[in-house]
């Protein structure tokens, strides 16, 4: 099958505005849940764990709809897909601003998660749309993910600022659920390729091909191995850090922010590397990069972690946009909805389980320090396989194929 892109460099530049904006709303709210869930500990008097609902109920919600609606944007359409997930995010959005009671709250929670994994899939599957190879479909992802990045610093400061000011965290979704309108707008005006509607058809099952392809479940695994490193920065790292009085006490303070914005710049960045240099070398040396952050971090204690485990988040940039990419593009336009939705559902899996394991392992050994040797642990598999992949290059085949058969009629109209 052969797929033209738009030709109107002004309808293509919506389309990409709209996907990094989508990326960017989604990430405003899922990366300010640890910011809310001690208001909800205070305003229903909580435990930990009832609190932390809020996470679950969430990536819950993405993982449902990744691994059972991921094949939406193949069978009906990018458009109708993204404006479903869309609308059903809004609504749960502003509901948020009439409830009252702690239970009404998880639910929506769990709605909005899995509106984000259906409009998600959606847009994912739309990059391969407005991509002329499977390079390009990689720099895309990393731009998108680099938006996710900036949404993730913005949310929690406009948090913080509701905070400060005396109002209520579900302001925060009303904002969401306002610029969530917009991009309905955009989505239904905007000229999507005629890819997005040539995939639609019959149910063939979509996402049981996704996971029984061998390199959509590597690279799942990947994401899984990668969140899990991930999580334990932004989840336990200012735990690590709450008792520490050395000379960086400053940088303790705001390491998870650090952090976040050394992840976004990276991602910027590695979109202009992965046009430039082999994505699998790039990959293999950032993850041998946070493997050694971790190892000294674990080795030097909190003295040496608090330089190291923030400056991760540069080497981390590049990491899980490249591998949801090419785990994307081993498979035919017509199934990047389902492969984008098995890989979400292992991700969100990971962002669950992950912290859970680290916080029970951290609590059985007394220290905390115990949940980050699990977390180097998941880096050294995650570094051997992405190792394994430079050496022997088992993708180069496949992806190759992708460009001649998915992208060369794009590629063509492009020049």
């Amino acid at each position: 099958m052969t797929t033209s892109a738009p030709t109107d460099r002004r309808n293509l530049a919506v389309i990409k505005a709209l996907t990094y904006l989508m990326f960017a709303m989604f990430a405003m709210t899922t990366d300010s849940v640890g910011i809310i869930i001690p208001e909800i500990i205070k305003t229903f008097r909580l435990t930990l764990t009832a609190a932390g609902t809020f996470q679950y109920a969430t990536m819950g919600g993405i993982a449902i709809a990744g691994l059972c609606l991921g094949q939406l944007a193949d069978r009906i359409g990018r458009r109708p897909t993204i404006v479903v997930g869309l609308t059903l995010f809004a609504v749960a959005s502003y509901l948020f601003a009439v409830g009252e009671a702690f239970v009404f709250f998880a639910i929506l929670m769990g709605v909005s998660g899995i509106a984000i994994g259906i409009f998600k899939t959606g847009a994912l599957a739309l990059v391969g749309d407005i991509s002329t190879s499977t390079a390009e479909h990689t720099s895309v992802m990393n731009r998108a993910e680099g938006f996710f990045g900036i949404g993730s610093i913005v949310g929690p400061a406009i948090l913080a600022r509701l905070l400060t000011n005396g109002l209520s965290w579900k302001w925060l979704y009303v904002i969401a659920g306002s610029v969530c309108l917009l991009l309905i707008v955009m989505a239904l005006r905007v000229k999507y390729p005629k890819s997005s509607r040539a995939t639609q058809g019959a149910d063939t099952n979509r996402t049981m091909h996704a996971l029984t392809n061998p390199y959509v479940l590597s690279f799942s695994m990947a994401a899984f191995l990668y969140v899990g490193i991930e999580a334990a920065i932004y989840v336990w790292m200012p735990t690590l850090f709450a008792s520490y009085r050395g000379s960086a006490v400053w940088l303790a303070t705001y390491s998870v922010s650090v952090f976040f914005l050394l992840r976004a710049a990276g991602r910027f960045v590695g979109a202009w590397m992965l046009l430039r240099f082999r994505w699998d070398a790039v990959l293999t040396l950032f993850s041998g990069c946070i493997l050694l952050c971790f190892l000294l971090g674990v080795i030097g204690g909190a003295e040496w972690a608090v330089y190291v485990l923030p400056a991760s988040g540069l080497f981390m940039s590049v990491i899980y946009p490249t591998i949801n990419s090419k785990g994307i593009s081993c498979v035919p336009k017509a199934e990047h909805g389902a492969a984008a939705g098995v890989i979400l559902f292992f991700t969100c899996v990971s962002a669950v389980v992950a912290p859970l394991v680290m916080g029970a392992v951290s609590d059985a050994t007394g220290d905390i320090a115990h949940g980050f040797w699990l977390a180097a642990a998941l880096a050294v598999v995650l570094f051997a396989g992405l190792l394994f992949n430079w050496l022997f290059t088992p993708t180069r085949a496949v992806l190759q194929q992708q460009d001649v058969t998915e992208y060369s009629g794009q590629a063509a109209a492009a020049r």
